[in-house]
């Protein structure tokens, strides 16, 4: 016995990949509905061998529908998370909404799985930023050896995270380069994109970082332990997909880097690619399509007494958006729901 799931903001770059990532997991679905604005209905979108057309999301009735994964903003989500929640459709919303809120729990299943038993409250558990997404999964292993005490983080992160406009932005920008009078000004970004980097991700807070960069800090300290410091430079680079991010941590006990090499590669959902040697790391472009957090460049800071650093990748897509939403969805059926 399978489940009936609800894919919101199905026709999207996050929504399709996630229909693909339910289909390549074979995740037990009875019924299967992809859902999108008016203006979209009918959209063909793939749901492994099968075409789906998308339905209207506001006239949908999702009254009998176990779960339904959300891949819209905010807005949008506001109004509908709430409908479907209040039929008894557990939501999995991808945006940034419900994530701050105390009555719902903030998830990445291989950091605090038992955080799912919250979802009840208001029958909505929230999917983390992207960034913050592949970053606890590399730090909860190590956090529960040696007990870390501060993160210092600098993030690439591709132009899929900003959408579809953010992907046709650098495309054009950089066939512009090389046709005269096709040059394409900045309208997605603040900045060109194209050969080019951009240290500002979301609004401007008070205290001169962005959103984004507050973002990591709550959402690390909100799913892996809120004592722990984090300082975030959240930087849009000219990538289509994949975020990579510079990670230094200290730890209250001394971990060696050999130790710390060993505890990832035994962790769930990471892969450990480090070889001291020409190629021996993984980059954003090796990372896209796959389903695991890939961890190179260990190694021991010798500027502080327990310190160590790290290179982390993952597609933001997958692991980052859709891939830990199916996860969740997998958790809470496994957990709760137990039909399949």
């Amino acid at each position: 016995m399978g489940y009936r799931i609800a894919v919101v903001g199905a026709t999207g770059n996050v929504g399709r990949e996630m229909l693909n990532i339910l289909a390549e997991r074979q995740f037990p679905v009875d019924e299967i509905v992809a859902l999108a604005s008016r203006r979209s209905k009918g959209t063909e979108c793939s749901f492994g061998e099968t075409t789906l057309k998308t339905e209207d999301l506001d006239t949908f009735d999702f009254t009998g529908w176990d779960m339904a994964l959300f891949a819209i903003g905010s807005d949008a989500t506001k109004t509908y998370a709430p409908r479907a929640a209040k039929a008894g459709c557990v939501v999995i919303d991808n945006s940034s909404l419900y994530r701050y809120d105390p009555d719902i729990p903030l998830i990445v299943p291989e950091v605090n799985p038992d955080a799912i038993d919250g979802y009840a409250k208001k029958n909505i558990i929230a999917n983390p930023n992207c960034s913050t997404a592949q970053m606890v999964v590399a730090l909860k292993p190590l956090h529960d050896r040696a007990t870390i005490k501060r993160v210092v983080v600098s993030t690439y992160q591709s132009v899929s995270g900003a959408g579809k406009e953010g992907m046709d932005e650098l495309w054009n920008q950089t066939k512009g380069m090389y046709v005269p009078g096709q040059e394409v000004d900045p309208s997605k970004f603040t900045k060109q994109i194209a050969f080019n980097v951009i240290p500002h991700i979301d609004v401007f807070m008070e205290d001169g970082s962005t959103k984004e960069e507050w973002k990591m800090v709550a959402e690390t300290k909100k799913i892996v332990d809120p004592k722990i410091k984090v300082t975030a430079t959240c930087v849009r680079v000219p990538v289509f997909v994949g975020h990579s991010e510079a990670v230094n941590i200290e730890t209250e006990d001394f971990l060696d880097e050999e130790e710390a090499r060993e505890i990832m590669r035994e962790a769930p959902g990471i892969l450990v690619v480090d070889k001291r040697e020409d190629g021996g790391y993984t980059t954003p472009v090796e990372c896209v399509g796959d389903f695991a957090t890939f961890i190179s460049r260990i190694r021991q800071d010798s500027t502080i007494d327990n310190g160590l650093n790290f290179w982390c990748v993952s597609d933001n897509l997958r692991k980052g958006a859709a891939l830990n939403a199916v996860q969740i969805a997998e958790l809470l059926g496994r957990r709760v729901l137990k039909k399949g």
